[in-house]
């Protein structure tokens, strides 16, 4: 099967999200294929939770194709501290999106979603047609009614309208342009900020981790204390050895993706004839690697890439999250993509870009 057939270089494709990780990887890979109609908006120029805002740039730019990547994110402590931030907005920004697209006589649309969509105890892998066969788990429960609503948007409106929406279900992915905020990161961002300051504070870089901070945001109090770090003060204390404190025991196992696999992914998927995506077929597919690893063991990877030798303390007061989350990619394995980066690989790449912010 030739993956890029049905793409056409000329197209006008607004990628929605572009300053954000995987939108930014799809028009670095666009790019790189020689698309040069690609239209981005900022916030600033275009807030997509307004009705009004959207519908008016529909009707003024000529779309061809839509990456619907944009959405609020972050780690379980954001999920759990602001749930209504995370339905109202996502869902809002769906509707809009997907709504004003069709009505502008846009045919083709990416939706984004993730693998939290499917139920807390699904079996494992989890396949598309787990999908509402369970309850969710509480800690993202919000964020996973707004990724469901906008999978049922897209299958209602080709079901009406004839469009031909489909979405991508990744699992967890990390890679340049992640979140390094320690207060709203996923779980390998928080990591490789969290060794690297360890070991900042290990070799006593009182100048980088004014750095680090400086580009990434205030060390929690938690990270100071286990490090060190006295931030009123901008100084080490001398008087214990650096620690990382991680969330939860250690135990769940979590199956994660590069983003430029990912984006390469998208780009795939798009291209693929619209057969594969009509009942009794699902409207989506999983993007995974098929493989997962538990949070001790990414632990223990990210530590040695960064080169930390010290002591990592494991808070059990503090939530796992789901225990197990690995995605089902035979459907999309079987149509004749495979993600190119291993694991390993990817996390040398996401240190690299990490380093590169700070320098």
């Amino acid at each position: 099967m030739n993956s890029q057939s049905s793409l056409n270089p000329n197209e006008r494709i607004f990628v929605a999200g572009h300053r954000g990780m995987v939108g930014a990887a799809v028009v670095r890979q666009l790019c790189q294929m020689g698309f040069e109609n690609i239209i981005t908006r900022t916030h600033a120029e275009l807030d997509l939770t307004d009705q009004a805002a959207v519908r008016r740039f529909f009707a003024t730019e000529k779309v061809d194709r839509v990456v619907l990547a944009a959405a609020k994110v972050g780690g379980i402590h954001a999920n759990n501290a602001f749930p209504a931030d995370f339905i109202y907005i996502n869902t809002i920004i769906e509707a809009n999106v997907i709504h004003h697209a069709c009505r502008a006589g846009v045919q083709d649309l990416l939706f984004l979603g993730s693998s939290c969509i499917y139920p807390k105890f699904a079996q494992q892998p989890m396949n598309e047609e787990h999908l509402l066969t369970g309850l969710l788990e509480p800690t993202n429960e919000s964020y996973a009614i707004a990724k469901i609503a906008g999978i049922k948007m897209c299958e209602a409106y080709n079901r009406q309208y004839g469009t031909r929406f489909r979405s991508v279900m990744p699992t967890n992915l990390f890679g340049p342009g992640d979140n390094y905020h320690l207060e709203n990161s996923h779980v390998i961002p928080a990591m490789i900020r969290k060794y690297h300051l360890a070991k900042l504070a290990m070799a006593g870089d009182v100048r980088g981790i004014k750095a680090d901070e400086a580009r990434f945001g205030t060390i929690p109090a938690e990270i100071c204390r286990a490090i060190g770090w006295c931030a009123g003060e901008g100084r080490l204390e001398k008087k214990q050895s650096p620690q990382v404190m991680l969330w939860g025991t250690g135990s769940p196992r979590r199956e994660f993706l590069h983003v430029d696999d990912m984006a390469a992914a998208c780009i795939y998927v798009m291209a693929l004839d619209q057969s594969y995506f009509t009942v009794p077929n699902p409207s989506f597919l999983n993007v995974g690697t098929g493989e997962d690893i538990t949070i001790r063991e990414t632990a223990e990877t990210i530590a040695e890439l960064v080169g930390f030798d010290g002591e990592t303390i494991y808070n059990s007061f503090r939530p796992d999250g789901t225990p197990r989350k690995l995605l089902d990619t035979g459907r999309i394995n079987s149509l004749g993509w495979r993600p190119r980066l291993t694991f390993r690989e990817g996390l040398e790449d996401a240190y690299r870009s990490y380093l590169a912010e700070t320098a």
